[in-house]
């Protein structure tokens, strides 16, 4: 495995394949405070390129185009947070999108524990370390064990993907992961705009 650093953008040829994994670092939860520092990526082989923003300067041409297209899907955990992030800060529409959080909460209704972490352990037999979880990513200099711990957040989600995708079609629940695969840019705004804490379908 190897991590591979790049400042302010994927350089040009770097490909992924019809799939990359995802993952976002930024100094907070909120969107309209917390900026955004670090889009990790993967195509599940072993490598990672994480792409590092300075403060205030998001021209991603690369990953812009490549977050875009239509013939690679994105593949998160949490893909609600990170999506949000790329539409405040790339200005895009991440799409098309998997979230193996959802799936996770779809098929594992055995469980309320859906983090990466209990994933990884549950389907995997990984152990994940979250020891730099809560990091300063706004730094001038990443430690290597933020890239490796970023890393991490997107080499297993391949994988993943392979085992609750399995789960959803064992119990045919495959195109309710679809379609709300399909509302996460709807969700997303929503958040965005306003309506973060809300169930809009609620009474």
């Amino acid at each position: 495995m190897a991590n591979h650093l790049h400042q302010g953008d994927l350089p040009d040829g770097i490909t992924f394949g019809d799939m990359v994994a995802i993952d976002s670092e930024t100094m907070g939860l909120d969107p309209h405070r917390d900026r955004l520092c670090l889009i990790q990526l993967s195509d599940g082989q072993g490598d990672c390129h994480l792409v590092r923003f300075a403060k205030g300067v998001y021209q991603a041409p690369n990953l812009c185009a490549m977050l875009t297209d239509p013939g690679v899907t994105k593949l998160f955990h949490y893909a609600r947070f990170d999506v949000s992030m790329i539409k405040r800060y790339l200005g895009i529409d991440c799409t098309p999108i998997y979230c193996t959080k959802i799936a996770s909460k779809l098929v594992r209704t055995y469980t309320d524990r859906h983090g990466l972490k209990d994933l990884c352990r549950e389907l995997l037999g990984i152990d994940l370390s979250k020891q730099q979880q809560s990091s300063d990513w706004g730094a001038d200099d990443l430690s290597p064990q933020q890239l490796d711990y970023a890393a991490n957040d997107v080499l297993h989600l391949h994988r993943l993907h392979a085992a609750l995708e399995e789960m959803l079609a064992r119990e045919g629940r495959q195109h309710l992961a679809q379609a709300c695969f399909g509302f996460l840019p709807t969700r997303t705004e929503l958040d965005l705009g306003g309506w973060s804490g809300m169930d809009i379908f609620s009474h």
